[in-house]
């Protein structure tokens, strides 16, 4: 998977219907479209703190349901939203990370037109025609999107890898980001969007993501991964990832991201 680029807090902002966007054809997905995208998978992250607790997915008084009940097209969208830079900022991560390469969201906004172009493709399904996105899509284009967050708001390439198709990386991704930072897994379209982080066995902090401080992160840090997840996966990541420690209980993610630093 190709290095990624960080989101800001604006998962606030979506939601409502505005009739002048317009979903781009999503296009094949053949083995070219799967080439392209694993080299998205290698990108940049700048998403703010900010802009993700600004939660745009809920502002606006539409519920994150109304958004996920349907096609991820122009219809599923409000300009109100969209008029706020911190609203745009979180469209463009969440259709980047559940949109493949070629695909990609379309918005008029007041005479401007906004593009948004999809590069992971988590939830290729979610931008067809009466597409949707359940729990499961959910939880993997909020993983992907957590996982693209700084707290500097600073573009820095990573490698984000996961048990998702999407998510397999390429030998030269192996190679120049072996270092592991973090996984991350939620849901940013269920009540009180809840956010998680475990940190790589032996790690004590994680500063692109939280800054200088865990205290100050935008997500609960549930300990070591070790600690915290079932299992390990395949390069390096971790599954089955609790909201707690194995032996406290919690809410176990099966959908979750892994960081991998240069």
């Amino acid at each position: 998977m190709a290095p990624v680029r960080g989101l800001s807090n604006v998962f606030g902002i979506l939601g409502g219907v505005f009739s002048t966007l317009v979903l781009v054809s999503c296009g094949g997905t053949g083995d070219a479209d799967l080439t392209s995208t694993r080299s998205e998978l290698v990108t940049e992250n700048a998403l703010t703190a900010n802009a993700l607790t600004a939660n745009a997915l809920t502002a606006n008084a539409l519920t994150a349901n109304a958004l996920t009940a349907n096609a991820l097209t122009a219809n599923a969208l409000t300009a109100n939203a969209l008029r706020d830079p911190l609203g745009r900022e979180l469209l463009k991560y969440v259709v980047s990370c559940a949109l493949p390469d070629g695909a990609g969201v379309t918005v008029k906004v007041d005479g401007t037109t906004y593009q948004f172009p999809g590069s992971i493709g988590l939830a290729p399904a979610w931008g067809r025609p009466y597409g949707s996105c359940d729990g499961s899509c959910q939880r993997w284009v909020s993983a992907c999107v957590l996982a693209r967050v700084d707290a500097a708001g600073v573009e820095r390439e990573i490698s984000i890898r996961g048990d998702n198709p999407a998510l397999r990386p390429t030998w030269h991704e192996l190679r120049d980001y072996p270092n592991r930072e973090a996984t991350y897994y939620g849901n940013l379209f269920a009540d009180r969007e809840p956010r998680y982080l475990c940190l790589s066995p032996g790690a004590t902090s994680d500063a692109r993501v939280c800054g200088s401080s865990l205290d100050n992160c935008p997500m609960t840090v549930v300990g070591s991964c070790d600690d915290v997840c079932a299992d390990r996966g395949a390069f390096g990541t971790f599954q089955d990832c609790r909201t707690g420690r194995r032996w406290s209980g919690g809410a176990v993610y099966a959908e979750t991201v892994t960081v991998f630093l240069p």
